[in-house]
């Protein structure tokens, strides 16, 4: 059931992410034939709250307004990694997921479903900025980086911001069906599902060697991504012996030659997709995958998307170009 819907507040929300939850959940677009719900957003910390962006929002409704909702939802807000929260907010949100209601964060509003024990033991995300403080913060939650949104039954929690999107439609299509899903979608203007995880956008630049046991290794494979390499050969450039090579290549990289040679390739081609009009033909050559077959396989890998769809999410579809 989900009818009666509270935003809850703190000091320095985000707007946007606010904004995510008036859209789906506060707008009355029953004309249109979509679900309508009792909507209201709720302050933590009196009265008026200031925002992120400087301005400052006033609402009538407390915490006592929570005790009535079938869903909790609490956008991201500025400070909140290493900020204290009310107890009577933590008490609330506790009450609530006793009660049987459901609870869902925006980006870094995990965090005060953390400070309330709600991730314990749950599958949950944040931004992956975030993600790896959440792990630390609260060790006993299971923190996933890589995914959009993550459905925990009671507890839903969601990635950086237009992930709180996917959330919220996916809330929706679990209450109303795929047709009311979709239809609020194309009002929207977004898409009812998007393929992938959030691992299609982190940066994730390898970490260089500390010393020059490898380093002028690790500068040749980089430069030869396009080439066959084995750690025979590898080992031979680095004027060792290869269980010598795998050895000091794993201590100063933290990781194995062909893990961080296939990483290499995989960034190669992000930056190609993003960057450049070739064919997923030509890329596959350029890094060492050979065919857009491999490519493709080791893009799903990697990112959960295809060369193709990454090539859309970051370009646009008119420079669809190539076949994977």
């Amino acid at each position: 059931m989900l009818k009666n819907v509270a935003a809850l507040l703190l000091d320095e929300v985000h707007p946007f992410e606010l904004g995510v939850l008036c859209e789906v959940f506060g707008l009355d677009r029953s004309d249109e034939g979509l679900p309508v719900h009792d909507f209201a957003v709720v302050s933590a910390e009196g009265p008026v709250l200031r925002t992120h962006a400087g301005f400052t929002i006033s609402t009538p409704h407390g915490l006592d307004r929570l005790e009535e909702a079938d869903l909790i939802a609490v956008p991201a807000g500025s400070h909140f990694a290493d900020r204290e929260y009310p107890e009577e907010v933590l008490d609330a949100l506790r009450r609530a997921v006793d009660r049987g209601a459901r609870v869902l964060s925006v980006c870094s509003g995990a965090y005060l479903l953390g400070a309330a024990g709600l991730l314990d033991g749950r599958r949950c995300t944040t931004h992956w900025r975030h993600a790896a403080e959440l792990a630390r913060r609260f060790p006993r939650a299971v923190v996933q980086p890589d995914v959009l949104y993550v459905d925990e039954g009671q507890v839903i929690t969601s990635a950086g911001t237009a992930a709180g999107i996917d959330a919220c439609l996916h809330l929706v299509r679990q209450a109303y069906g795929p047709d009311a899903a979709n239809a609020l979608a194309r009002r929207m203007v977004v898409p009812p599902h998007r393929d992938g995880g959030q691992a299609q956008y982190i940066e994730r630049p390898l970490p260089r060697t500390s010393c020059d046991t490898v380093g002028e290794t690790l500068v040749w494979m980089e430069r030869h991504l396009d080439q066959e390499m084995t750690v025979e050969q590898l080992a031979a450039q680095a004027h060792m012996s290869p269980r010598t090579f795998a050895r000091r290549f794993q201590q100063e990289t933290g990781t194995t030659p062909y893990r961080w040679l296939l990483r290499q390739r995989v960034l190669l081609a992000q930056h190609l997709l993003e960057t450049s009009d070739e064919t997923v033909d030509t890329i596959a050559g350029r890094t060492g995958f050979g065919t857009a077959a491999a490519l493709r396989h080791q893009f799903v890998r990697s990112l959960n998307t295809t060369p193709n769809a990454y090539r859309r999410t970051f370009r646009g579809p008119t420079t669809m170009v190539g076949a994977a």
